[in-house]
């Protein structure tokens, strides 16, 4: 169920936390609360996919609606839509890291303009392979991808394990500690801009209203929660492990996010903090892991 922490968890809750400060924790607040307080609705979701064999977030509402078609390819037509924005900003950022990364690796091309042409369409291309490959095949209720399910646990632990790397490295090699960083937060400007302009509650309550409405609509979140579900004892122990793997992968958002203000300041583009700031202490190794863990996240589905 962690395939919900795509590329925007690994690059954008920093550059979100850089500019809003802890309004990023509504997205995944949301989420928390479906899992545990919503846990009867997803087992009551989970059952009547089983019984009526639904396949798809637009077939389990057509399903609700007396197995109406139109509403399944409404459905369907909606999901299509907003999934293609969701797409685009994957591919924004995981083609901008793929440009740093190399730019920073001296292959003597500027950014943006490798010499193969677009890092984009090969991204996308990258992208529909393992779609291709690993995707869900068959319409069938009863046939679980395990492929695909191994491929996403896979996903989820490499990139919860880079991400904890760098947030280590940040706070206690580039700095010395917790303390130390937020001592020097305080006598910088750009935070303390930030932090003057308080705690925006209405729009935290309408991005926790949004991602608890969305979550289980997501399609690929539907198909893991949902569809490959084989047991109600996965969805309890994903009750408790999921906020748990939420918890560790934003422990450390907001460090990451305050490092990446005191060492660029607006010189730099705060999505791209995580793999600047190793790069910037010449940490290329740690910089490649970064980089894996940020491919990790894209999901192509």
């Amino acid at each position: 169920m962690a395939i919900y922490c795509t590329t925007w968890t690994f690059f954008g809750s920093v550059g979100l936390a850089a500019t809003s400060g802890i309004n990023f924790l509504a997205i995944y607040v949301g989420p928390i609360l479906v899992v545990t307080l919503g846990f009867p609705l997803m087992r009551r979701v989970i059952k009547l996919s089983k019984e009526e064999r639904i396949t798809s977030v637009a077939d389990f509402l057509g399903s609700r609606y007396g197995k109406n078609i139109k509403v399944a390819g409404v459905a369907a037509i909606i999901a299509v839509i907003g999934t293609i924005p969701y797409i685009a900003l994957q591919l924004k950022a995981i083609s901008g890291s793929v440009d740093t990364l190399l730019v920073s690796f001296d292959n003597g091309f500027p950014s943006g303009s490798p010499p193969f042409g677009d890092i984009s369409i090969f991204v996308a291309i990258a992208l529909a392979l393992f779609a291709i490959l690993f995707g869900t095949r068959h319409a069938d209720a009863t046939e679980h991808q395990h492929g695909l399910m191994l491929a996403v646990a896979m996903e989820s632990v490499i990139k919860l394990i880079a991400f904890l790397c760098i947030g280590v490295f940040v706070t206690w090699f580039m700095f010395n500690g917790i303390q130390d960083l937020f001592s020097q937060a305080t006598q910088d400007i750009n935070i303390q801009k930030i932090i003057t302009k308080g705690f925006d509650f209405g729009n935290f309550l309408i991005l926790t209203f949004l991602s608890l409405s969305v979550f289980l609509l997501l399609p690929r979140q539907f198909h893991v929660a949902v569809v490959e579900n084989n047991s109600i004892k996965e969805l309890e122990r994903a009750r408790w492990l999921f906020p748990l793997y939420l918890v560790a992968i934003n422990l450390f958002v907001i460090p990451i996010a305050v490092a990446g203000t005191l060492q660029f300041g607006v010189a730099a583009s705060a999505d791209d903090y995580v793999l600047l700031l190793p790069l910037l202490e010449e940490q290329r190794v740690l910089g490649l892991i970064v980089f894996i863990g940020g491919l990790s996240a894209v999901q192509p589905w």
